[in-house]
């Protein structure tokens, strides 16, 4: 009979000391543990497949077929509101469609380079922080006109 006392009794004082825990964890605002980040340094995202048409004397002459990798601060682009992968695929497809100076049939590796320097930096102006920190080419090739029709 007395233990059954003693065991009851000893339900009871745990079952007040964790209400009495759980409530002053709640008070302090639930934030007993202090959250580390793991995952400091750079993150790699990807970004869709673009399909860029070629225009020039006032008819397509390919599709240049690109997608783009790109490195961003773990830390920064956890507290960003929005993502940055739509503007570096509205950037890449600004550049490579506007782009007059590179001729795709012929790419140099400097060009390359040149664009995708652009494409970081204007991001980046866009979104007014250094949040990319590079570009890389994951897929790039040209598809001529004559060769989509074969």
């Amino acid at each position: 009979m007395i233990r059954l006392f003693l065991t009851g009794t000893w339900v009871c004082v745990i079952t007040l000391a964790a209400a009495y825990g759980i409530s002053q964890w709640v008070a302090s605002g639930g934030k007993l543990m202090t959250r580390k980040d793991y995952l400091e340094g750079l993150e790699y995202e990807k970004t869709r497949v673009i399909n860029v048409p070629i225009v020039a004397d006032g008819a397509i002459q390919g599709y240049i077929s690109a997608q783009f990798v790109f490195t961003v601060d773990a830390k920064t682009v956890r507290q960003l509101s929005v993502p940055p992968d739509p503007f570096v695929v509205d950037e890449a497809f600004r550049r490579i469609y506007a782009e007059d100076r590179i001729d795709f049939k012929n790419i140099k590796k400097q060009e390359l380079a040149l664009l995708l320097k652009g494409i970081k930096q204007d991001v980046n102006a866009r979104m007014q922080a250094n949040i990319v920190q590079d570009v890389l080419i994951e897929e790039f090739n040209y598809i001529s006109k004559d060769d989509l029709r074969k």
